[in-house]
């Protein structure tokens, strides 16, 4: 059935970071109830993302208000939309392309042109009376992924008052259910925060709701993390693994190397792959995201053929869901796996073609937040639709991240028996 929009608008709101990012609001032809869609803003970006448009007005928001992007949905993109009888999502994110014509889309913003290209999904969906997961990709789709669930932050994500990584996660890749996996990694979660509040810690939370107390080494956080899976009585490695994210390219100096600022020292490449396979042989790891710089190629290739028949080696910045980056990086074996974000590329067409690269060459695609995100649930539709079997959305606190989480049991619940889970992370 075609799509016919009525009326697309845009305001201001805040992200979980207090932060303004863009709400699209649109209604369709016969239907009084509107529909919406936020976007998401990240704090470690990668330098080949697609634009994100802020006013620069330092009497707003320190610069970073959005109405302009705002306004170029309403005066720009809206416009060619309204009243038009359209067939698919692809047909509608091809016009939002061309109306900004840059490869970046520098001209609109990729946040206006992903707003519109989210709550055109989601019209699109209503319109064929299916849930959104039912609707983006696949027509039958019941794979649950395994949550990738970041425990402890670091980095950028606390203003390198910590550790140098970025992200500690926990993988409870031993779970039977989706719902299982979740209690597993909150159960953990809570132990974590009781381990720490009796050795006097504090429990503050990073911007993606992991804990990010002072420590003195980056190895620390994966020790503690051990203890707490083993309280709850949990088996490290079988029940519970654990995954990282040092999101490299935020130490990394030029002419440099990779600085550790905690353990007060700079690695070469080769040294700090060495880093990470003596981690992977004394932690039950099963994941690293962006354990090298976004430009170090070179270094990846290495890091594929030292560590890509034991790890899931996942690129982020190196990538930023962009199709010629992944082919670039699939025909050079630079990694094996692709982190997915919609709003480094821009439209729900793109993102999904990121996705089908990622599949044609057999490489694992994980789906993923932002560290400064809305309540919107987008993603995780978005990572039942296209089965991708692993997804990352932060530690199981603040709203922002636990209306992912809730979205996908009412998804579970939704597909009652037919519902799967991956026995084991996939490989």
């Amino acid at each position: 059935m075609p799509l016919i929009i009525r009326e697309i608008n845009a305001r201001e709101i805040l992200d979980s970071r207090g932060n303004p990012t863009i709400e699209a609001v649109a209604w369709s032809q016969g239907k009084d109830e509107p529909l919406t869609a936020c976007v998401p803003s990240g704090a470690s970006t990668g330098a080949k993302e697609a634009h994100e448009l802020r006013d620069g007005d330092p009497r707003r928001y320190g610069g970073l208000g959005v109405l302009e992007a705002c306004r170029h949905v309403r005066e720009t993109l809206a416009p060619p939309l309204v009243g038009r009888s359209w067939e698919s999502q692809e047909e509608i994110d091809r016009l939002l392309c061309r109306l900004d014509g840059t490869p970046e889309k520098k001209r609109l913003g990729a946040n206006a042109i992903l707003a519109v290209s989210l709550v055109c999904a989601r019209l699109f969906a209503r319109e064929r009376s299916l849930p959104l997961y039912r609707s983006l990709e696949q027509p039958d789709p019941t794979l649950l992924p395994v949550p990738y669930m970041n425990v402890w932050n670091g980095g950028a994500h606390i203003q390198w008052q910590g550790t140098d990584f970025q992200e500690y996660m926990i993988v409870p890749q031993g779970a039977s259910s989706f719902h299982e996996a979740l209690r597993m990694g909150v159960e953990v979660y809570h132990a974590l925060r009781t381990d720490l509040k009796k050795s006097g810690q504090p429990t503050t939370l990073g911007d993606e709701g992991g804990f990010a107390p002072p420590v003195d080494s980056n190895r620390a956080p994966l020790d503690r993390i051990l203890e707490a899976i083993q309280r709850v009585g949990l088996r490290p490695g079988d029940d519970v693994a654990l995954a990282l994210d040092p999101a490299a390219s935020g130490f990394f100096e030029k002419g440099q190397g990779y600085r550790l600022r905690t353990e007060k020292r700079i690695l070469t490449s080769e040294a700090m792959i060495d880093y990470f396979e003596r981690l992977a042989r004394d932690y039950p790891l099963i994941s690293i995201e962006d354990a090298l710089d976004e430009d170090d190629w070179a270094g990846w290739r290495v890091l594929r053929e030292r560590l890509g028949d034991r790890l899931r080696l996942v690129g982020d910045d190196i990538f930023c869901t962009n199709p010629t980056l992944i082919d670039r990086g699939i025909h050079e074996k630079a990694a094996n796996a692709v982190l997915i974000k919609l709003n480094q590329i821009g439209t729900v067409t793109e993102t999904l073609q990121a996705i089908g690269k990622a599949r044609a060459a057999r490489w694992d695609f994980m789906i993923s937040h932002r560290s400064g995100e809305t309540e919107d649930a987008f993603l995780a539709d978005l990572s039942v639709a296209t089965e991708a079997g692993l997804v990352k959305t932060g530690a199981p606190a603040r709203g922002e991240r636990t209306a992912k989480y809730n979205r996908f049991l009412a998804i579970e619940d939704d597909l009652g028996r037919r519902a799967r889970f991956p026995q084991a992370a996939p490989n």
